[in-house]
């Protein structure tokens, strides 16, 4: 591949429209990133591409530009029904944010019309906007878009809206295989004509992206970018510009440092990332409640309608807490995010560096900080050799203040937080015992109670990975939880009515004879039918296993009376050995003795 240096957009050997400049120089892109100057002459050229840069490296631009640059140019102009593009990335924020900055570049071009395809809303409203307004652009999640393929009952024929297309880009690809995607991407693409310009750009070539470039591009051309000062031989996955923290504290330490760490840094800019989302739930909960004067902010992928408003209203902040999943470590641009804060370790190596690659974007500076427990300080290492992400140590935060029993107290005070904190803790013991790096995150070696202390339980819940344990270091609290009322009346109301009734059954039901109820006659006699057929086959087997017996005695026998011949044994070992088999016969023994 001809090497090409970053530089003015107007470098570019192949020149851009005018009005694509004009958005440029409006948005204060005056210069390249080294993947725009890269990736946009290959897909200009009719190439198809297969990009791998550091996140926060401009990838979005790579791609927006030449789809609308390739449109422009057709010969034959798309008709309102007609699909010229299709962007397909794995979360809906991350698409929402592709078809916000799409908008800046189509508005100075009103032949083209663009549709966001996305989870969280309703199909048919889709259907009817694509019908009404067209989408020359399709920006979709891949379940939303496979979803319309299968919508011509509604007058959705997309099959043969999509016999037009020139270029399908397949955003975060790795992130999209990961995320069970593959099936539906592979559905996607038999429906898509095979001359069309495809794009496949990512953070990070995994096998699995190998296998769809071989699969889904024709004769790809490959581009690896890396930023300058980064040696040639290096492979760091990180921007330069991030500095990369760890700290090392106990489980029971660990939501004290996290607080004390916000409470100092008020006035910027937090992405804080847990394990699952039930973790997000009650952790967000109570940094609302534990962190004043800043704007607490949660969001997880098991919200179905106020992902949007979330994403969006965070976005807008200079400053503020978004507690969150994976499902914003890929892709997303929030702006001036100052600390990225990983309370607990990623599942996999991979997302490491994408949560990382949140702040530190295209040139400006940023850090993380990933919490670990003293078991698990190997895993510095293990990320400085698998992805090389180096990390330098953060010492523990001296006169934090012990927020702990506020939270056990919000527990007794509500029964909501009572029972998130609960379901917090058996989630995140069950993601932890599926880490993919289990030789450094063990289960086994997991401190329980000090976990169950830096939850702020009241109880150790019930569940399979503690049975059968005892935790001398937790201290349950001297009352019984169910009487912990909720704070919201209403729900409160509805439990106590369920309360009551399953007290009333109880008592209807004691010192009844427990019997199955409404069971049908036949079903009845079939079970009597069916339990007699097992009586008769396990007497018949008993039967046959006497046989047997017998059988085994009396080899028994023959081998006693042969070891007696030879003078193995004495006359009256020989003797007990009968009697011990239960078949002591003195005439085979006498025999015995006379043939001797």
């Amino acid at each position: 591949m001809e090497h090409v240096t970053e530089g003015s957009w107007e470098t570019l050997p192949v020149p851009l429209h005018p009005r694509v400049l004009g958005v440029l120089r409006d948005l204060g892109f005056p210069y390249m990133t080294p993947v725009q100057s890269a990736a946009i002459p290959l897909f200009l050229k009719n190439k198809d591409v297969a990009a791998e840069a550091v996140t926060g490296s401009g990838k979005t631009l790579a791609f927006v530009i030449p789809i609308l640059e390739i449109l422009l140019r057709r010969e034959e102009k798309l008709k309102k029904s007609q699909v010229g593009a299709i962007i397909i990335t794995p979360t809906r924020e991350l698409a929402i944010q592709i078809d916000e900055v799409l908008s800046h570049f189509t508005r100075p071009f009103p032949q083209f019309s663009q549709i966001l395809w996305i989870g969280g809303r309703n199909p048919g409203e889709d259907v009817a906007r694509f019908k009404q307004q067209g989408g020359n652009i399709v920006v979709a999640t891949p379940g939303r878009l496979e979803d319309m393929f299968r919508r011509k009952a509604e007058g959705l024929d997309l099959a043969s809206c999509v016999k037009s297309l020139d270029v399908l880009v397949l955003d975060e690809a790795d992130r999209l295989l990961d995320m069970g995607f593959e099936a539906s991407i592979n559905t996607i693409l038999e429906f898509l004509p095979k001359q069309r310009r495809t794009g496949l750009f990512s953070a990070t070539q995994t096998q699995e992206v190998e296998s769809l470039v071989r699969a889904g591009l024709r004769n790809p051309v490959r581009v690896s970018v890396r930023e300058k000062g980064v040696a040639a031989s290096s492979t760091q996955k990180t921007p330069s510009r991030l500095e990369n923290y760890y700290m090392v504290c106990k489980a029971d330490e660990k939501f004290n440092q996290l607080v004390h760490f916000l409470r100092n840094r008020k006035q910027e800019k937090h992405l804080v990332f847990f394990s699952t989302c039930a973790c997000v739930e009650y952790y967000g909960k109570a940094l609302e409640a534990l962190v004043k004067g800043t704007e607490v902010m949660c969001i997880h992928g098991k919200m179905k309608y106020k992902r949007d408003k979330i994403f969006t209203g965070f976005r807008g902040l200079q400053s503020g807490i978004l507690v969150c999943t994976d499902v914003m470590a890929r892709g997303i641009d929030i702006p001036e995010v100052d600390w990225v804060l990983q309370y607990d370790p990623p599942s996999n190596a991979s997302a490491f560096v994408h949560r990382c690659g949140r702040t530190a974007r295209i040139g400006h500076g940023g850090s993380a900080l990933v919490f670990l427990l003293p078991m698990e300080e190997s895993y510095v290492n293990f990320l400085a050799i698998n992805q090389k992400c180096p990390l330098q140590e953060m010492s523990l935060q001296k006169s934090t203040a012990d927020v702990l029993p506020r939270l056990r107290a919000m527990a007794l005070a509500d029964r909501a937080v009572f029972e998130k904190g609960m379901r917090a803790f058996v989630s995140h013991v069950q993601a932890y015992a599926k880490h993919e790096c289990s030789l450094i995150f063990r289960l086994k070696d997991l401190d329980f109670a000090a976990l169950a202390r830096g939850f702020a339980l009241l109880r150790m819940p019930k569940m399979p990975e503690l049975r059968g344990k005892q935790f001398a270091d937790f201290v349950p609290v001297d009352i019984n939880t169910d009487t912990i009322p909720f704070k919201d009346k209403m729900r409160e109301k509805q439990r106590q009515k369920l309360l009551e009734q399953q007290r009333k059954e109880k008592t209807e039901n004691e010192g009844r004879r427990k019997f199955i109820k409404n069971k049908a006659w036949s079903k009845q006699k079939a079970k009597k039918k069916k339990k007699k057929k097992m009586n008769d086959k396990r007497k018949r087997e008993e039967g046959s296993d006497i046989e047997d017996e017998d059988m085994e005695e009396l080899l028994n026998d023959t081998r006693l009376l042969k070891k007696f011949k030879k003078g193995k044994i004495t006359e009256e070992e020989f003797e007990k050995g009968l009697l011990t088999s239960g078949k002591k016969s003195v005439k085979a023994a006498d025999s015995g003795i006379a043939d001797l």
